[in-house]
């Protein structure tokens, strides 16, 4: 089942019995589980019907106990296991496998196979997945809700930062978006904690721009690498070692190391667009793993770079990052290097 759906049957206060909620992006599993808290009981009911438990601290005899216990004085009882994946033997053996009887891995299964209708169970199992054809997979989707949540891409983080805002009455100029992006990445409990900055400030029907961005977070609108990248691009020469100045006259914010990959990552899809320009907008946007809104500026530096020039350029990144890490560096700060960089990028 999907991440909107889920949140949506939630909020219509429509419950499954067993959510198992596992996946590499922390953010959704978070997410549901808060939803869940939020939805499940009042704050009266709490007190004697939920139960938080922890992986570390816990066996599966002990969910399952806790499971089958009605609630008092309430509709449910809700049981949420955090650090799931931190439970001894969890996942249990895949049920073709012969269970002891009454053993923990089977008291699981015989209570997965009739749950409590009055219990909501729920196990947060981040950084690890179930296989969904194995026994223990298909139980939790027969008889509850197996959700794996999976990162987002780079290029999918702007639409997604779009959406989230609506979702708040407000909305994100498409620049704003793409800086956020291009400064904070693809973690999504880290941009959604920066956007709450944003719009805490703001009005309904208000609008996140540049500014706001540069006043709340401290990135400026002027000088970032989502502006260096764009410099370079059009090789724009003053606006480029503008960039480099700033980044140097301000180090901490702007570490050389995390300016190197943006840039590797710039020059390697502009060699990759010069292979597949011709391919429809879209298409060629998903295959360099993009947004829409940046393909101008691949076009833009594949006309202001040949091929063996952005070879070169991606051998120099290479050689500075290895600099930039102490290699063959003579005590040259990050300043400098970017500055013999940008000259080498540029000339």
């Amino acid at each position: 089942m999907k991440y909107e759906q889920i949140i949506r049957e939630i909020s219509n206060k429509q419950f499954a019995p067993v959510y198992f909620l596992s996946g590499e992006e922390s953010y959704f599993i978070d997410s549901i589980a808060s939803l869940l808290e939020q939805e499940v009981l009042d704050e009266s009911e709490k007190a004697f019907n939920q139960t938080i438990l922890y992986g570390r601290d816990i066996s599966l005899s002990q969910v399952v106990s806790e499971a089958r216990r009605f609630p008092m004085m309430a509709d449910h009882h809700l049981v949420i296991v955090r650090e799931a994946q931190e439970m001894n033997n969890f996942p249990p053996r895949d049920k073709k496998h012969e269970s002891t009887k009454g053993s923990p891995e089977e008291l699981l299964y015989s209570y997965l196979k009739d749950p409590l209708k009055s219990t909501v169970l729920v196990f947060l199992y981040k950084n690890k997945r179930i296989d969904a054809r194995t026994s223990l997979g298909r139980m939790f989707t027969r008889h509850g809700i197996l959700f794996e949540s999976k990162k987002l891409y780079d290029n999918q983080v702007p639409d997604w930062i779009q959406k989230y805002v609506q979702n708040q009455a407000c909305t994100i100029s498409d620049k704003a978006s793409l800086m956020l992006t291009e400064y904070l990445g693809a973690d999504l409990s880290k941009v959604s904690n920066e956007l709450e900055k944003l719009l805490i400030s703001l009005p309904k029907g208000g609008k996140i721009d540049l500014k706001l961005i540069e006043k709340n977070i401290g990135i400026s609108k002027d000088f970032n690498v989502f502006e260096l990248v764009n410099a370079l691009a059009n090789k724009d020469v003053y606006k480029a070692n503008l960039i480099g100045k700033y980044f140097a006259d301000n180090p901490k914010q702007n570490p050389l190391l995390k300016t190197l990959p943006a840039l590797f990552n710039f020059f390697s899809k502009v060699i990759m667009y010069i292979e597949l320009y011709q391919l429809p907008k879209n298409e060629l946007a998903a295959k360099l793993g993009v947004h829409p809104f940046f393909l101008k500026d691949y076009q833009i530096a594949s006309k202001n770079y040949r091929p063996l020039k952005l070879h070169k350029i991606i051998h120099h990144l290479r050689v500075y990052d290895l600099k930039a890490k102490g290699v063959d560096n003579a005590n040259v700060d990050d300043g400098e290097l970017l500055k013999e960089l940008l000259f080498k990028i540029l000339h």
